[in-house]
């Protein structure tokens, strides 16, 4: 029985692990995204959470992408994207377009 629990235990922490590297976080913070560029693998379904750190409401917006969310001031959303071809797929703040600019490089 210990050894089903311990064999479950790291099929579940492999799980996370592999989970977690799939799943980028970019913020907003000062109307701008932090990082404004990520890199992604070709051909792999990934999860993108924004997290907005302003108080005022944000629009991840990208027509490359085909997505658009709000993200209210202090909240976060998270997306599942992918998989995508090789390229670069731009974003931006739809309410700050000056200033809220980002891209997805896909390798």
């Amino acid at each position: 029985m210990k050894i089903l629990i311990c064999v479950i235990a790291i099929l579940f922490n492999t799980v996370r692990a592999l989970a977690a590297e799939n799943e980028f976080l970019i913020q907003i913070k000062n109307h701008q995204f932090i990082p404004d560029t990520i890199e992604v693998s070709a051909n792999q379904e990934f999860k993108l959470v924004v997290e907005n750190l302003d108080k005022t409401l944000e629009e991840f917006e990208s027509v490359d992408l085909k997505k658009e969310k709000i993200v209210g001031g202090g909240k976060k959303i998270t997306m599942v994207i992918g998989p995508l071809e090789s390229g670069e797929y731009k974003f931006f703040g739809d309410f700050h377009q000056k200033t809220a600019q980002g891209k997805i490089l896909v390798k």
